[in-house]
Formats: C-alpha cells, structure tokens, sequence
C-alpha cells in the first residue's frame, strides 16, 4: 500500500477535491464480498487516497510513503483505498517522532517489524485456520457464504488474544534486556545459538507429495517450538526443515537439543535430526539473530552426524563453568574417588563432552567440536 514520493502516478499530487473517477472504476471491478471482508475488517470505508491520507495525517508524502512500504502493502498509485485507521496510523508514528520518543529511522524499522510478523500470521490463518473452518456446513451452501459470518465472529476473539499475547512477549522481552548486565548488551548478548536440522530433507521433498511435506514441517515446526518453549528457551524463526533456537544458558541449550533427538527420535514419520550449538556474543535486530556465532551453530549443524548434538569450544568451556558438565570423563572419575574416600556425595552432571578432530570451516578458520550427550 504504498505510494509515489510525488504524490500521484504522474508528476503533480492530485487535487483532493476533485471526483476521482478511476478509483470508482478500481473499487468497481473488485468482488463485492472481498470488499465487504476488507470493511468488515478494517472497520472503516474506504476514504482517501495516499495524498489525500498523508495530508490528513499532517506527513510529508515522502514519509508516508517510507511508512506504507516498511508495512509491506503494495503500490496502489492515487486509488481511493485508505481509510481512517491509516490515517490515524501515519499520525501516530509520526507523533512518536515529532515528540523525540523514536527517530525517524527507528519508526520505519517498527513499521517494518510489524508488518513482517503480522503478515506471515495473517497469511497462515487464512491459509490454514480459516480455510478449514470455512468448509461449507450444509450442502448447496458456498464458502463465500460462510466466510463473512465466521470471520465476524472470529475478528474481536482473535483481537484480543493476539494483544494478549504481544503483550505478554513484549513483557518477557524486556526483562531479559533489563537483566542485561550493561548497555552494549542491550543489544549484543552473549547466548547460546542452536540450529536443528532434519536429515535428507531434499530426498524427502522428491519422494512425497505435497501435502504430506507439508504435515511432516508443520509437525516438525510445532514439537520444536514446543520443546523449546517448555525449556525455557526461545524460538527464533523457523526455515521448513531447520529451526533456530536461543537461549541465555548453556544448559537451557544443551537440554533442548538432546530432547529434540530424543524426541524426533521416537517418532517412526519423522527423518533424523542434526543439531549444532554455538555459544558467544550475538547481535539481536527485529526478532533475529546474526554474527559469527550463528554462522558457527549453523556449520557445525552442517557437519554434525545424524542423531548428533555438535557444539563449539565456548559452549562446552561454558557448560564446565556451570558445572553442567565435567572437563573430561578421566576428571569426573578422579572427583568421584576423592569424593568417595572422604565420604562425600560425588558431583553430579547432567551432560558429557567428547572432543571430536578439529576441521577447517569455510569463513570461520579451525574449530575443534564437542559431541554432547547425556550423562549416564
């Protein structure tokens, strides 16, 4: 929905005053029900043009259009397709600028933000919520004829909840920042970064039909992010076969990778699992992560044996510091003794570490990994 930085397709901005005949024509040939949806949705008509909005609003049309297009909407020149919500929209991001609470680069990346996250759950409720549930009750009846009343009931309940549940996210977020031990980690954390990876997933794609691929990701998709939950984990983005995963502690980590084997394990329709877990400073921008230490989790996923936790040198010196896992099995023995002898409980471990041969990996020069395993 976003517009021309002039104002119009052509040059000058249009009068705002004048008929505008070809958005009659536009709103015309569009289907009378996907109208009535977008109303019934919006809550509003269908009142101005991006012009016309942006004036409105009291914003340059170079930043309402900066605005449309960080929302991800589409080009819709000088159509009459806005409506009041737009308008207070663009008013209330720009007032967070003018009164000097974001710049104006940080509101485009909240205008940004939230157009990516909400698009992707607008597209998987009407691809699979919606489409389910629109099934025609009684026969003769068409799914147009059955959206409109569903989706008039479903809109309030599904406002509310997904309020509730930004807001409990937004509440979780903030306190993981504020326990930041100082401001450089505000926004570059030290985490554990892990990638699980379903073997031979490119076979699987040739062999399958569609719709069965599809169950298979969306069963791998919700057991991981319901391991990684329950664990206290946090579930960073899903890639179809792959899953990426933080969380503060090493040992928070390291439990849910060996409960995503164990449990992908257990299960005869899923292929096996890889996973690798790297453990240092990580940049955090609009939901994601990046540096070298996912670059690092992801290739030590690449390398991992099936059925196989890989993890770096600084994710297993961090679980020894912990005291989640011994140095070495030789160590733990020689403690168990000396514990023994001065009839004391011997230290106990939740995970054991195997040095595996160190190897070259491209862009990250010679690293040595570590097989995590539970410890028996």
């Amino acid at each position: 929905m976003t517009v021309d930085d002039s104002g119009s397709g052509t040059g000058s901005p249009p009068d705002p005053e004048k008929p505008e005949g070809d958005e009659k024509s536009i709103e015309e040939a569009e289907d009378p029900l996907a109208l009535r949806l977008e109303q019934l949705i919006l809550g509003a008509e269908r009142r101005y043009t991006p012009f016309q909005a942006a004036r409105s609003a009291g914003v340059s049309m170079e930043l309402a259009s900066r605005f449309w297009r960080a929302m991800g909407f589409a080009d819709i020149g000088q159509a009459k397709a806005l409506t009041e919500a737009d308008v207070l929209a663009l008013r209330r991001l720009a007032g967070l600028v003018e009164a000097g609470l974001l710049s104006e680069a940080m509101a485009v990346q909240v205008a940004r933000s939230t157009g990516q996250t909400t698009a992707r759950l607008a597209e998987w409720q009407i691809d699979s919520f919606l489409e389910g549930l629109t099934e025609p009750p009684e026969p003769g009846m068409t799914r147009t004829e059955v959206t409109y009343p569903l989706i008039e009931l479903l809109l309030p309940e599904l406002e509310e909840f997904l309020v509730y549940v930004w807001r409990r996210q937004l509440a979780a977020a903030t306190g993981r920042v504020v326990q930041a031990g100082d401001d450089e980690e505000m926004v570059d954390r030290r985490l554990a970064v892990g990638f699980a990876d379903l073997v031979g997933f490119t076979r699987l794609t040739r062999r399958m039909e569609e719709e069965e691929l599809g169950e298979l990701v969306e069963a791998f998709e919700t057991t991981a992010a319901d391991l990684v939950a329950a664990h206290g984990g946090r579930l960073i983005k899903t890639l179809g076969d792959e899953v990426l995963y933080a969380a503060d502690d090493a040992g928070v980590a390291s439990e849910i990778a060996l409960r995503l084997i164990e449990t992908m394990s257990n299960d005869e329709t899923m292929p096996e699992l890889r996973v690798g877990i790297a453990f240092g400073t990580v940049t955090t921008r609009m939901g994601d992560v990046f540096g070298t230490t996912v670059n690092l989790a992801s290739r030590l996923t690449s390398i991992a044996p099936r059925d196989t936790v890989l993890v770096d040198g600084a994710f297993a010196e961090e679980l020894v510091r912990t005291g989640d896992a011994p140095t070495s099995e030789a160590e733990a023995a020689t403690e168990a003794q000396k514990a023994q002898e001065a009839g004391e409980e011997p230290p106990t471990y939740r995970f054991a570490l195997q040095p595996m041969w160190q190897r070259p990996v491209r862009g990250l020069g010679v690293v040595e990994p570590w097989t995590l395993t539970r410890r028996t």
